[in-house]
């Protein structure tokens, strides 16, 4: 039994990529000097000039070998491996900290503020009374 195999088509791989990257087709040809129209070419096409292909793939933040090798199935094995969502409602991001800490923190602050704000207020007060009483 044969198995089939999907053509290496280049140009799906740098849209799906410019995609990944949240980057239109318009940045893209800015970035190249081209027209967006040309991007569209490109990314139609099944193969590209090696030079034309580095280009694109230092624009895109990756290597003319990444674009090459890339795969839709790669990408969603590796997200499917790591993000894993248990099924409670608390949801650990990996907080590097104690949030009880961080909420005694705060409260213990904004004492320190109301009684500074306190001693402002009788100051004035205070204040006030010595001119009144002049």
């Amino acid at each position: 039994m044969e198995t089939a195999t999907k053509p290496n088509h280049i140009g799906r791989k740098i849209s799906r990529i410019r995609e990944l990257r949240g980057m239109k087709q318009e940045t893209l040809a800015e970035e190249l000097g081209i027209s967006q129209q040309a991007v569209s070419k490109i990314e139609q096409s099944e193969k590209i000039e090696d030079d034309k292909l580095e280009q694109i793939a230092n624009i895109l933040g990756v290597t003319k070998e990444g674009i090459e090798n890339f795969s839709d199935e790669a990408v969603l094995n590796i997200i499917g491996n790591t993000y894993h969502v248990d099924n409670s409602s608390a949801v650990n991001y990996g907080c590097t900290f104690n949030p009880i800490d961080k909420l005694i923190e705060a409260h213990e602050e904004n004492k320190k503020l109301y009684e500074r704000l306190l001693k402002s207020e009788q100051d004035k007060i205070t204040y006030l009374e010595k001119l009144l009483n002049k």
